[in-house]
């Protein structure tokens, strides 16, 4: 019985360390290629998208960060996969297993894949180009062709907007053909007064520039006002009012706290000038009749 062990033994031992010696040896280095690939991968992509990202000047360093750390981990998974694939390929080849029929039922799946998700696959390309480009971020007041609202998180596949009336909307990348950021770097206050027309003009100019600098000077608002509003231009002669333009500029976010407060100090002082806001009016004339009487009715 132990001659008969010995002897599978031994011929086992003939079989297993060439093979351990020369296939064993090659997947071994395949495996060690692999994780030093992936190093230096992993230090390239981070390295790369250090440089290739530049800060835009408006956003906090963490925010900054927080885009690049995303574009890292997204590059770095998908080359993490790939080297993956490539060493296991390799090692079963040492194995002794066939990878072209592998290879070709890879490329039927994919295939197939490819058809079945390829909406999916548009979102998530879609996706890195949005972040990759900053077009916007968590917190940005943004509008899409079919929703509005503030950004509440960004995927590869899809954003999440919360509109005033707090309702959450999930859009695809894929669906997104245009994008209004309407918080990005700065706000600006774009608003139209009306004055009747028996206003003096150059009176309701200074009164709107005294206003627009009084509102940037006051220490409750003007760290939101990067540009005092001011009189920009008689914007249109209206039905009823002539048409003022004021402009100014805020933090991201602020235009619409701002204008509110605008307005409010703007009536106020318009009231105390005697500057009329007008309303719609229509003015009826009325034709007067006459009515002929003659000689004979008369006698």
């Amino acid at each position: 019985m132990t001659e008969i062990t010995n002897k599978y033994l031994d011929k086992y031992a003939e079989l297993v360390i060439p093979w351990i010696l020369t296939n064993g040896v090659k997947i071994i280095f395949i495996i060690i290629g692999a994780v030093i690939l992936n190093k230096i991968v992993t230090t390239f992509i981070e390295k790369a998208v250090r440089i290739a990202v530049r800060p835009d000047g408006i956003s906090s360093q963490e925010a900054e960060e927080k885009r690049e750390n995303t574009l890292i981990q997204i590059f770095n998974t998908t080359a993490r996969i790939g080297i993956i694939v490539i060493a296991a390929l390799m090692v079963l080849e040492e194995f002794g297993v066939e990878i072209a029929p592998i290879l070709a039922a890879a490329g039927i799946v994919g295939l197939a894949f490819g058809f079945g998700g390829q909406y999916l696959i548009r979102d998530i390309i879609s996706g890195l180009f949005i972040i990759l480009e900053n077009q916007y971020r968590v917190g940005d007041v943004v509008s899409f062709d079919n929703a509005s609202g503030t950004v509440q998180e960004i995927s590869l596949r899809k954003t999440t907007l919360r509109d005033l009336d707090g309702t959450v909307h999930h859009i695809p990348h894929g669906e997104i053909k245009k994008v209004s950021n309407l918080s990005k770097d700065f706000s600006r206050i774009n608003l139209d007064i009306g004055v009747s027309y028996n206003t003096n003009l150059e009176q309701a100019i200074t009164v709107i520039n005294k206003v627009g600098t009084a509102l940037a000077d006051d220490p409750e608002w003007k760290s939101a006002i990067l540009l005092a509003p001011q009189f920009l231009r008689v914007n249109d002669f209206a039905d009823s009012a002539i048409m003022l333009k004021i402009l100014g500029e805020t933090l991201p976010s602020k235009q619409w706290e701002v204008s509110g407060e605008l307005r409010k100090r703007l009536k106020v002082a318009f009231d105390n000038e005697g500057i009329e806001i007008p309303f719609p009016q229509i003015v009826l004339h009325n034709a007067t009749t006459t009515k002929t009487v003659d000689s004979a009715e008369k006698a």
